[in-house]
């Protein structure tokens, strides 16, 4: 595979090996790509979390029942629960 990235990011990855965090090229965008597909997952699980609560306010919705909860205080919980700061 051959990859052109330009003088800025070349710069940054020769920067990173240079100061003995990595040890090659390759290692740096290994771990970069590593830290793009988690963060992709991190951005599904909150998408699956988000379709789950809307999914649930509808059903409430059509069972004529009413949530005090605040779409702002919904996305809350949901980050919180996707960062492991407490459960929704």
């Amino acid at each position: 595979m051959n990859i052109t990235l330009g003088t800025e990011f070349e710069k940054r990855i020769q920067e990173k090996v240079a100061s003995g965090m990595y040890t090659s090229a390759s290692e740096v965008i290994r771990d970069g790509l590593r830290l793009l597909f988690e963060k992709d997952m991190l951005k599904q699980q909150q998408l699956d979390v988000l379709r789950q609560e809307v999914a649930k306010g509808f059903e409430q919705l059509s069972a004529g029942e009413q949530s005090s909860k605040s779409a702002l205080d919904i996305f809350d919980e949901v980050n919180r629960s996707i960062h492991g700061q407490g459960a929704v």
